[in-house]
């Protein structure tokens, strides 16, 4: 199939694309990995698609002492390759690094991503165990949000009408931080059918994500033991989210 006619928008700002958003048909367009077979399948009609990847504003990557920001145009490959600066541990490179396949990688983007909302993507639940913050922008101005909030459901998110995500903070680890991800996919780039990201923190109270479970990640915060986390599902779901909680667990504690 073919996507049904639209109108193609390239702003050349920021406040351009918000303006072009405020059409509640309008649908934001980045490496388009995910919307472009929704388009052909014509599982989505938007009456106009607006192009953000040609943003400089999106594509950006700035750090301080305690946090690197990541505009959302940024690709998966560009983190895998090392030209975003690490929080620690190698852990944005080696996430990157898992999704799909290098052809995925160069086009679809960290902002893309989050904004599809898939439940078995690495970055939401990653992002939401490393305590990330998303930065909206809107005609009507820009706010922020914690990674925990943002993702509502599968495929929805708490973006409103005419809003578009700008870019993600990610907080550096504190030193003494360990951090463990596992997932487990039938072959390497298919999509997840278990996740859990642990990050330890030095006072013992850590964060731990269960991820790909159908809906928004399971974050249990001040986690003391494994044994804090209950994942659930039928029993096949329930042993694949044990296992690969129980490496990311291990992991972390080295």
């Amino acid at each position: 199939m073919k996507a049904a006619a639209f109108e193609l928008v390239v702003p050349p700002d920021l406040a351009a694309a918000t303006a072009a958003l405020r059409d509640g048909q309008a649908r934001a367009l980045s490496g388009g990995q995910s919307l472009g077979p929704m388009l052909n399948f014509r599982a989505a009609r938007p009456s106009c698609l607006v192009q953000l990847t040609r943003l400089a504003d999106l594509s950006g990557v700035e750090e301080d002492a305690t946090a690197i920001t990541i505009g959302a145009a940024v690709t998966h490959a560009a983190i895998e390759d090392g030209r975003v600066p690490d929080i620690g541990h190698g852990i944005l490179a080696r996430v990157a690094g898992g999704i799909a396949y290098r052809a995925v990688r160069n086009r679809g983007t960290i902002g893309g991503s989050l904004c599809h909302a898939d439940p078995a993507a690495d970055w939401v639940t990653v992002l939401t165990a490393l305590g990330a913050v998303v930065l909206l922008a809107s005609a009507a101005g820009a706010r922020s949000l914690a990674m925990a909030d943002f993702m509502r459901g599968a495929y929805r998110t708490a973006l409103r009408s005419g809003e578009m995500l700008h870019a993600v903070r990610i907080p550096r680890l504190a030193q003494g931080s360990g951090w463990g991800y596992a997932k487990a996919c039938r072959k390497p780039g298919e999509f997840a059918h278990a996740m859990a990201a642990v990050l330890r923190k030095p006072d013992g109270r850590h964060r731990v994500v269960v991820g790909a479970q159908g809906g928004v990640p399971m974050l249990v915060e001040n986690a003391n033991a494994i044994e804090d986390v209950i994942v659930v599902g039928d029993a096949v779901e329930r042993h694949l989210a044990s296992v690969n909680l129980r490496r990311a667990w291990e992991q972390a504690q080295k």
